[in-house]
């Protein structure tokens, strides 16, 4: 069965930073594409940034674009988030997101409803 659980979320104040992580299990995710979108109260869930299985090349939402980096660590089945420069509306759920064999830039034009694997969701909470 597949697993997917993020850790690493808080509350900070803007400007600073986090790094979320996202473990993954019931099989090997060297060839899934792993994501994270987030969502705030009252909003839809949005994408933020994937990484492709693979060669590993990553898409970004433009609002996040500079400021967060997003990596995995193949033999670990684990994908991270390092968030820099967070901003108030920065302040959401963010959730851990994997799907076979597509690319980072695939996921980005997927609606969140056609992906299957999801975590429970990490709260990130910026203050000004």
């Amino acid at each position: 069965q597949v697993q997917l659980v993020e850790s690493g979320g808080g509350l900070v104040q803007a400007g600073g930073s986090l790094r979320l992580s996202c473990a993954a299990s019931g099989r090997s995710f060297s060839n899934y594409a792993l994501g994270w979108f987030r969502q705030a109260p009252g909003k839809e869930r949005e994408f933020v940034a994937a990484v492709s299985w693979g060669a590993g090349s990553t898409y970004y939402a433009d609002s996040v674009k500079g400021r967060f980096t997003i990596s995995r660590d193949n033999a670990k089945n684990m994908v991270f988030l390092q968030m820099n420069s967070l901003k108030p509306e920065d302040t959401a759920i963010y959730y851990c997101a994997a799907a076979r064999l597509i690319t980072a830039r695939v996921m980005y034009n997927m609606s969140p409803s056609d992906l299957t694997y999801w975590g429970q969701g990490t709260q990130v909470t910026v203050s000004s």
